[in-house]
């Protein structure tokens, strides 16, 4: 369940006649920006795009950037985009750090449908000039550029068809693979960069009742090695996306200063998609609402539009 609250019935031009009002003359009105960008879904979004290139002939978004600035710029940025196109952008910064984020790979390559993978990679090209595949094994190396490669080319089977016999078979694999240490065999990497996310479910279900405990537990060693810490949050986005984006939320939240990309990317990428049930999860675990949260590890323009986008009422 989505928490963005977005009218059916908008006027693109009217939006579009509106920010150009917030940004015009001296200051910027940040509150106009947040209640019109705030409440429109990705369609309503791309529509104002268009509405304001064609009453103006100029970029939105190139305006927002220049009028912007900080956490909220940032923000505004990356919901403003088509979803397809802010997962590239996503990518590509994640990609391109000193030291690359592989677990923001990692969520876009798994926690997306297939077809919405398919979309993010031909964004990526468009945008880039490069594949996704290709940036990705440049900066990637040995077992860790074996497994992202192949999770950012999968097209899986997205219907809810198991193989019984196969979750059994393969979580035996699984298992000996753990059991051994040898988390980098070559089936693990088969196995959850192929297998649809209804079968992986029924292997990872098979392997808790067969060994009494989840193969992420499992996976608990180093906490230096590289292929590790890219294998966990896949076996977690694969399993249950909504459990691992509200540790990503509160490990952003919790840590000694916010880590205002993950709060921004997760809220962003999920409004629209199961921020309710995140919502739901974080209050469980953590007994505190995620809107109070939120509130009070961030500021200003950066955390009214937050909020906006966690379903508060203006």
């Amino acid at each position: 369940m989505a928490t963005l609250i977005a009218p059916e019935h908008t006027s693109a031009v009217e939006d579009a006649e509106k920010l150009q009002k917030a940004c015009k003359g001296w200051g910027t009105d940040e509150k106009a920006i947040i209640s019109v960008l705030g409440h429109r879904n990705a369609v309503q979004r791309k529509q104002i795009r268009l509405a304001y290139e064609d009453l103006y002939q100029e970029d939105l978004i190139k305006r927002l950037e220049s009028e912007l600035s900080g956490d909220f710029e940032k923000a505004v940025y990356r919901w403003i985009l088509d979803p397809a196109d802010r997962d590239a952008v996503l990518a590509n910064v994640a990609i391109k750090k000193l030291s690359p984020d592989h677990h923001v790979i990692v969520e876009i390559s798994c926690t997306r449908s297939p077809e919405e993978l398919l979309a993010v990679r031909r964004a990526y090209q468009a945008r880039y000039k490069h594949s996704l595949e290709e940036d990705v094994a440049a900066h990637t190396k040995g077992d860790t550029r074996k497994l992202l490669v192949a999770l950012v080319s999968a097209f899986r089977y997205d219907g809810e068809e198991i193989n019984t016999r196969v979750a059994n078979s393969e979580a035996k694999i699984l298992h000996e693979a753990v059991k051994d240490k040898e988390f980098n065999h070559e089936e693990i990497i088969r196995i959850l960069s192929t297998r649809s996310k209804m079968q992986l479910m029924a292997t990872f279900n098979r392997y808790r009742d067969d060994h009494g405990t989840t193969i992420t537990k499992n996976l608990e060693g180093d906490s230096g090695d590289e292929f590790l810490k890219t294998l966990r949050p896949t076996i977690r986005c694969l399993n249950d996306p909504k459990k691992y984006f509200e540790k990503v939320l509160r490990n952003s939240i919790r840590r000694v200063g916010t880590d205002e990309d993950a709060l921004t990317r997760v809220i962003v990428t999920r409004a629209e998609k199961d921020l309710k049930d995140v919502k739901e999860l974080y209050y469980k675990r953590n007994s505190v609402p995620l809107d109070q949260a939120v509130a009070k590890d961030t500021t200003g323009d950066y955390k009214a539009l937050l909020l906006t986008l966690l379903g508060k009422e203006d």
